[in-house]
Parts: C-alpha cells; sequence; structure tokens
C-alpha cells in the first residue's frame, strides 16, 4: 500500500531534482523548466496531504498552481523569444543588463566564449525559392 510518505519522497524528489537544475544552470530555458519540476513536487505534497487528511483544498489549490503554471509558460515562452532575437543568447549570465540599478554585476568563475554567427536573416518572400549560398565543401568542388 502506498502511504503519506511514499508521496512525499517523490515530491521531494521532485523538487530537490529541480533545486539542483535550477541553481546549476545558465540557459534560460532549462531554469524554467526546473523551476515547474519544483512546482510539480509542491503540487504532489498538497494532493498528498489533502488525501491524507480527507478533505478537497489541497487540491483546489493544486489547481490553481497548474492554472498559475500554464500562464507562466506562454509568458516565459514569449520572453525567450524576444530576449534570443534581441541577444542571440539564452545563456542567463549574458543579460546582465536587465539586473536593477545600483546592484553590482555577477562576475562567472569560467567566462562564457559566444560565437555569434549572423548570416541573411532575410527570408524569401512568399513562392519564392531563396537563393542558394555553397557551403566550403561545395565551394571546393568547383
Amino acid at each position: 500500500m502506498i502511504t503519506l510518505w511514499h508521496y512525499l519522497a517523490v515530491a521531494a524528489a521532485l523538487f530537490g531534482i529541480g533545486l539542483v537544475g535550477f541553481l546549476t544552470r545558465r540557459n534560460m530555458i532549462t531554469m524554467f523548466l526546473c523551476a515547474e519540476m519544483m512546482f510539480q513536487g509542491v503540487a504532489i505534497n498538497f494532493v498528498a496531504f489533502a488525501r491524507y487528511h480527507g478533505n478537497l483544498q489541497g487540491q483546489v489549490f493544486v489547481l490553481f498552481i497548474i492554472a498559475v503554471a500554464a500562464c507562466e509558460a506562454g509568458i516565459a515562452l514569449a520572453l525567450f523569444l524576444m530576449l534570443y532575437r534581441r541577444g542571440k543568447s539564452l545563456d542567463a549570465s549574458t543579460w546582465q543588463s536587465l539586473r536593477e540599478t545600483g546592484v553590482p554585476p555577477a562576475v562567472d568563475t569560467e567566462p562564457l566564449e559566444i560565437e555569434v554567427k549572423v548570416e541573411d536573416e532575410h527570408l524569401a518572400p512568399a513562392g519564392v525559392r531563396p537563393k542558394h549560398i555553397p557551403t566550403e565543401e561545395e565551394a571546393a568542388r568547383v
């Protein structure tokens, strides 16, 4: 039989994995997914205690958590797209310009090497075949 402690152990494992992932990763999408993992660990705790006490209060609260997580996912996706278009990177350490005024910048112990390779960013109009740009191998064969 599955007891309350089994649910709490799974929830603690989810929350712990999410916390470690959030603190050790730099990619914003990975950090977002780890935060969602922590939300799910908390949600399992609420459902487990609601089942243990025989009421629905914890389950109703979980519905609110899921609704907030869905809204957060939409906003985060829009934010990630705009940040990537602006800076060509989703590394959290490269966004020092977004910090509050008066707060010193965080300095990484390992500097991040970023190579931004910008090619022609213009799309061809609909119905027009894009111009073929030969690769180095194709140029060497000619």
